[in-house]
Formats: structure tokens, C-alpha cells, sequence
């Protein structure tokens, strides 16, 4: 963060400071684990613990100063705000304008109900070859992991990138009210968190307060193949930018587009294709990222280099370079004896559990390998639950994907629906828990076996994955 007095983080948050007008030097933090000498530590209640608690070991940890809701009985300079989440986006915020007002900082925010993550960290590959690069940690994206990103800029960040998640319509529109982005992506608008939405008109209206919120100096970066996308359009007063996988009309193009897709276990390829300014140029994209889906991701985030006036060929350059989407997205793990593991457990949803399966289908038809499906509960789902899951259970049999094992009660609908849809029942089978389902597929797992994980993180695949996976 950029150094700051106690006194103006307290005109900053709208507090009251008590103690010295220290110099706070050092990192935000809301982890009091975390804190570092001449930091800042946010003493906020959560929903398993109470931030106060924990002053005591963010003080001997080194920090300089603490935010709380309460009177702090320590010896240490704090200032009381009446809500400390509130009190974290306020500074955010004001970190944002002072690093804008001394340098060139460029706000890049992503929103979707799909791929956030992974664009991002397509983002950073790319925007970190012309500057430094600040990104969100993990998938830290809501009121409380998106201000802590923002916190981390200083003077010299040159990208500053977001992801904005929400759980209730208005979360976004706070999020952009704290960053300004001057880009803004939409990815795509499905059923993840549908239940707490309650349905995907809910889900589209939250996705559009990004690009709704941007400035006619904005650029709006969106998804022309996802109907609901499109029609953000016309609520931004932002330039438009589109990508997809076709040219779009003549008199409003598609900057950038992709063609030739296909992905195999080795990685997905594409040829990215841009006519604007009337010179036609193509490119080789060649990712170790395994599936169709994610070239989608990499169109969104090439338009944006693109719309930044960034050189494209570098930037496919970079995307080439990238082990993984992320750890537990589309992670290829090789245990040895010839079975591979694909870990995407890390999150599930409806859209990005068909997308895997598909992925699965595909690459090991064209290997002539036996596909594996395992599959835990897609969380937060609502009314949709059941019907989402009964919907993969007989997409995984039209598939023909060779086994399925479905884990958790949550999930049970996809193996109901499986032996429903499928002829025979050896083909899917249930258990209750995750150390249930090693022991099935330790004792049934070949050479040739190419097996994925793939659930909400709640259902604890992730860990199981890595353990086949041999990590």
C-alpha cells in the first residue's frame, strides 16, 4: 500500500483516531497472521471468528495501526469506524485516486459467472510484460478480497487487475464504485450463485452494474457469442469492444475472434483472427490449458491487451507460457502408471461442470483413453439444484463418458439421472464421502484411465484430486 498517516486513513474510512499520528508503512491486512512491521490491521467480525480477538497478535506482530468497530484496550494507535468492511473499501478507494492522480495506472475489472480466475491470471501474463502488475490472490473477489487487492497497488503499479464477484445484486456496483475500471469484461452470465440470485435475469442485471458504471472514457471488453452479454451493450455509456467466435457484422466487427478450436490432453489451439482498421492479422494460439472453453477466456483477455494498444503477438506469446489456469481449474496431474488426472474441483457450476464433461469426452475420444468422471455437489444452486444436477447426470451418459462416480447427497441427482438415462447401471455409481470414493477408484483405476475431478469447493475433491494426482 502506499504510505500513509493514521490520520488520513481516519479522514480516508470516516473514523476517529486515537493514539499517535503514526506512519503506517506496510500492508493491509484483515489476517492478523499476516501482519508485517509497520502495517495495518482491520479488526473485523467474521462469520467463524471476531477480528478484536486477534489485536493482540497483530500488535506483537508489528502493526502500526488498528481499524476496529470497538474501543481497543491495547497500546497501540487505532482509529473506530462504525463498519470495518466499509472502512476497508473507503481506503481502497482512496489508494486507487492517489495512485491515479501520481501515475498511470490502468483498472482492468472482470465479471462472469465463469472464468474470472483464469482470465485474470491470462491477464497478469500478459499485462506484466509492459508493467507491474497487481492481481488478485487466489479468486479474491468480493467486499472483502477486492479491496484487499486493491490495497496492494503502490506509485509504480501500472495494471491494477479485479475480479468482481457478487452474491446479491449491488455488489458489483460497489466494487466498480471503488476501482473506476477503465476496462471492463463480462465473460459470461449463467447459474453460478443462482441460488442466492434467485434466477439468471437476477444473475444478468448484477453482471451489467460493471459495465453499466463505466465512463464514456471506458472500454467496455464483451462476450458477443452469450446473448445476455450482448445485451449489456446497450447499458454502458463505455466504447464497446467485442470478442467472440465469428467476424460480427460489418458495420460493428468483432475485434478479436477465434477459429480452429480443438484441445487434447497435450492443450487447446486456436487461430485468433483481427480485421480492425481494415489490416486482417492472425495468430497461433497454443495453450497448455486443457479445454475449448478457456479460448473464450483468452479471447477476453488478448481484446483488452488489444483495446489497450498493447501488441497482440506477445501477448499470445505469453498465454503459450502458462502451466495452468489455476490450481484446481483444469489442472493436468500425471501420478504415473499412465492414468491422468484433470483436477477442476476447485468451483462447479451448471455451465463449467458441462464444459469439463464435454472436455473429458472429447479429448479422450480422440486419445482412445477411458474417461472417468468424478463429480461432487455444484453449491449454491437454490431451486435449480436438483434440475442442474439431474441435467449433467444425463449429459455425462449422452457423452458417453465410460464411468461415473458421484460423490456427496448434494450430487446424487447426477448419478439418479445417469442410470435413468444410461442402459445399465455398472456405468455410475454413488458414495457418501470423498474418502468412499478413493477407495473405489484405487481399486478400479487402469493404465490409460484419464479421470476428472469436479465439484464446488465445499465438496472436498479438490484435496482428493491432488491425492490421486500423486501431490
Amino acid at each position: 500500500m502506499l504510505p500513509m498517516r493514521a490520520s488520513e486513513i481516519a479522514a480516508a474510512v470516516g473514523g476517529t483516531l486515537h493514539g499517535d499520528d503514526v506512519s503506517v508503512t506496510g500492508s493491509v491486512e484483515t489476517d492478523s497472521r499476516l501482519v508485517t512491521a509497520g502495517g495495518a490491521f482491520f479488526a473485523m467480525p467474521g462469520e467463524e471468528t471476531d477480528g478484536h480477538r486477534f489485536i493482540d497478535a497483530a500488535v506483537a506482530a508489528g502493526a502500526a495501526l488498528v481499524v476496529a468497530e470497538r474501543p481497543v484496550e491495547q497500546d497501540v494507535p487505532h482509529v473506530l469506524v462504525p463498519a470495518g468492511v466499509e472502512a476497508l473499501g473507503s481506503l481502497a478507494a482512496e489508494v486507487i485516486r492517489r495512485v491515479r492522480a501520481a501515475g498511470e495506472l490502468t483498472v482492468v475489472g472482470v465479471t462472469g459467472s465463469n472464468g474470472k480466475t483464469t482470465t485474470k491470471n491470462m491477464l497478469q501474463a500478459i499485462l506484466e510484460q509492459h508493467g507491474p502488475t497487481v492481481t488478485p490472490v487466489k479468486s479474491f473477489n468480493n467486499e472483502v478480497g477486492a479491496p484487499m487487492t486493491m490495497l496492494r497497488i503502490d506509485a509504480s503499479t501500472r495494471y491494477l487487475v479485479l475480479e468482481m464477484g457478487a452474491s446479491v445484486e449491488g455488489d458489483i456496483e460497489r466494487l466498480t464504485a471503488m476501482s473506476h475500471p477503465d476496462v471492463g469484461v463480462v465473460l459470461k452470465v449463467g447459474l453460478a450463485h443462482a441460488g442466492e440470485f434467485g434466477g439468471i435475469e437476477t444473475t444478468a442485471r448484477a453482471k451489467t452494474e460493471m459495465v453499466r458504471d463505466l465512463d464514456e472514457a471506458g472500454i467496455a471488453v464483451l462476450n458477443r457469442d452469450d446473448e445476455r452479454v450482448r445485451g449489456m451493450a446497450a447499458a454502458t455509456r463505455a466504447r464497446v469492444v467485442w470478442y467472440g467466435t465469428d467476424a460480427g457484422p460489418a458495420d460493428e466487427p468483432t475485434r478479436l475472434w477465434a477459429d480452429g478450436i480443438d484441445s487434447t490432453l497435450e492443450g487447446t489451439v486456436a487461430t485468433i483472427h483481427r480485421a480492425a482498421d481494415g489490416a486482417a492479422r492472425s495468430w497461433p494460439l497454443r495453450m497448455r490449458i486443457l479445454g475449448e472453453h478457456h479460448v473464450m477466456n483468452a479471447l477476453a483477455a488478448l481484446t483488452v491487451a488489444d483495446a489497450l494498444g498493447l501488441p497482440l503477438e506477445p501477448a499470445v506469446e505469453a498465454l503459450a507460457t502458462m502451466e495452468r489456469a489455476e490450481r484446481g481449474r483444469m489442472e493436468l496431474l500425471e501420478p504415473g502408471g499412465g492414468i491422468t488426472v484433470i483436477n477442476d474441483a476447485y468451483n462447479a457450476s451448471p455451465d463449467s461442470t458441462a464444459a469439463a464433461l464435454r472436455a473429458l469426452a472429447h479429448m479422450t475420444r480422440q486419445a482412445g483413453r477411458r474417461s472417468i468422471a468424478v463429480l461432487g455437489e455444484m453449491a449454491e444452486l437454490g431451486p435449480h439444484a436438483v434440475e442442474e444436477h439431474d441435467r449433467l447426470g444425463r449429459q455425462a451418459v449422452r457423452l458417453r463418458i465410460d464411468r461415473l462416480v458421484v460423490v456427496g447427497t448434494g450430487a446424487k441427482a447426477i448419478h439418479d439421472a445417469a442410470e435413468l438415462e444410461s442402459s445399465f447401471g455398472q456405468e455410475t455409481s454413488f458414495v457418501e464421502t470423498a474418502a468412499e470414493a478413493e477407495a473405489l477408484l484405487r481399486s478400479e483405476l487402469v493404465a490409460g484411465d484419464v479421470v476428472l475431478f469436479k465439484s464446488s469447493n465445499v465438496s472436498g475433491l479438490q484435496a482428493l484430486a491432488e491425492r490421486i494426482g500423486g501431490l
